[in-house]
């Protein structure tokens, strides 16, 4: 569907899924409950703790984000401005670049999220680019930091699964959480990265399981 980008402002609906590239619209199609669930998650999570910690704001979709005055406008599942970004927080979109953008890959995106979006996002600064793949037997993580050169380099994944944020200061995350049957609790997850004692997070754990 071609338009200009005034007549996609006029015809975008907050209902829909949807993103401008070049004069063409893109439609994407309904997410499927594993996608949600795992931005729900992620996202529930990554807000506890920038909130916990006077970090930043973390935004789910659909939000319009245009990295670049005049490039695409992108709807990421899930992105995080620092504090000292959230200037970029306009009434209508994200005008500029997130510091850090997770998208999370379905059969019909496959290709823009490891493709357009990934050159998209590189040339316009964004620090930290997540791509997770939760689709079955296809199950996997790619983690890109911005390096000194301007372009993202790939960074592995250290012992037991475990990826450390450079974007959001003592973040780490566990890849076989985004795989499990069960998402774990946001609120005991957050306890456990932020390094929680045992006995606080006992406790919580208690409330949690008797809370009527």
């Amino acid at each position: 569907m071609q338009m200009t980008y005034a007549e996609y402002r006029a015809w975008a609906s907050e209902s829909r899924h949807t993103e401008w590239v070049n004069g063409e619209v893109i439609i994407s199609m309904p997410p499927k409950p594993r996608h949600q669930l795992l931005v729900k998650f992620l996202g529930t999570l990554l807000n506890l703790f920038a909130r916990f910690f006077h970090l930043g704001t973390v935004i789910d979709a659909p939000v319009e984000m245009r990295a670049t005055p005049d490039g695409p406008a992108r709807e990421p599942d899930i992105l995080f401005l620092t504090e000292e970004h959230t200037d970029r927080i306009a009434e209508d979109r994200i005008s500029g670049p997130a510091d850090l953008i997770v998208e999370v890959i379905s059969d019909e995106s496959v290709g823009r999220d490891r493709g357009d979006k990934f050159y998209e996002y590189e040339e316009a600064g964004v620090r930290e680019y997540w791509l997770l793949d939760p689709r079955p037997k296809r199950q996997r993580a790619d983690f890109y930091q911005l390096a000194a050169d301007g372009h993202f380099k790939p960074i592995p994944i250290g012992a037991e699964g475990i990826y450390r944020s450079a974007v959001i200061p003592g973040f780490w995350l566990n890849v076989n959480w985004l795989w499990a049957d069960e998402f774990p609790d946001p609120l005991l997850t957050l306890a456990e990265i932020a390094g929680f004692s045992k006995e606080m997070v006992e406790a919580l754990q208690r409330m949690r399981t008797e809370r009527p």
